[in-house]
């Protein structure tokens, strides 16, 4: 098995091409970030944000280019990626004729879990949803369904996790509950990469800022380097570069 060296990136992505048919989305996109890091993925609608997460979760197979992660390489070590990543998608990715908790329990063995009855209960009260673990998912209304998503993804305790518009049907107290629970993500040296189009959201929890534009990194922030009040302008100053330079 392959494993990371102390001092490689956590996420690894050289020259990576993305193809669907005749279109091309990623067009040699490079990417690391490491132990710790939160990353704001920004960008227009149709940059790439999804397929890009869905590549780094094994989900869709890249045209070309090198990606790894915690030294793994994709597709080929897909397996020992998935043991050690968490994924919240636009789509739930969950059972709508199995109960919340079966649904867990399901993805705990996938996962292997040791003391999976211990860490279920865990994540469904970190998310507000125990008192509902036993009514079947497709009872659940959208921003429950996002709520147990968000479960699935954490039930592994991953060393990566990949969040895309992860508050997209959460009410207020479930979008309040998202924020502690990010907060408290971005202290236990997880590496996280976000995607939103809530700039204020990415303002709030991010340590790095990205602008994917025209299949590229057009521009990348530390939040050392700008400030909140700045961001807007760096995001629009890096699609307007980006568009000037086709």
């Amino acid at each position: 098995m392959t494993t990371t060296p102390s001092s490689a990136p956590v996420i690894a992505v050289r020259g990576l091409v993305k193809r669907f048919g005749i279109k091309t989305v990623l067009k040699g996109m490079d990417f690391q970030a490491e132990e710790g890091e939160f990353v704001a993925l920004l960008g227009p609608n149709g940059a790439g944000k999804t397929t890009f997460l869905r590549i780094l979760a094994s989900l869709s197979r890249p045209s070309a280019g090198d990606v790894r992660v915690k030294g793994h390489r994709l597709p080929q070590q897909a397996t020992a990626v998935r043991r050690r990543l968490g994924f919240v998608s636009h789509q739930p990715l969950l059972y709508g004729d199995l109960s919340g908790e079966e649904n867990l329990r399901f993805y705990a063995r996938l996962y292997s879990l040791p003391d999976a009855n211990e860490r279920i209960a865990a994540v469904l009260k970190m998310v507000g949803m125990y008192r509902h673990r036993r009514d079947l998912v497709r009872t659940y209304s959208r921003g429950m369904q996002q709520r147990l998503a968000i479960a699935r993804a954490l039930l592994p305790d991953p060393d990566v996790l990949l969040l895309d518009e992860p508050y997209t049907g959460l009410d207020q107290d479930a979008a309040a509950m998202l924020d502690e629970i990010l907060a408290r993500v971005s202290t236990q040296k997880r590496t996280v990469v976000l995607t939103s189009h809530d700039l204020s959201k990415a303002a709030l929890l991010a340590s790095r800022f990205d602008v994917l534009a025209r299949g590229k990194i057009a521009a990348s922030a530390g939040r050392g380097e700008i400030s909140d009040a700045e961001l807007l302008d760096f995001y629009r100053g890096a699609l307007a570069s980006a568009e000037a330079e086709r």
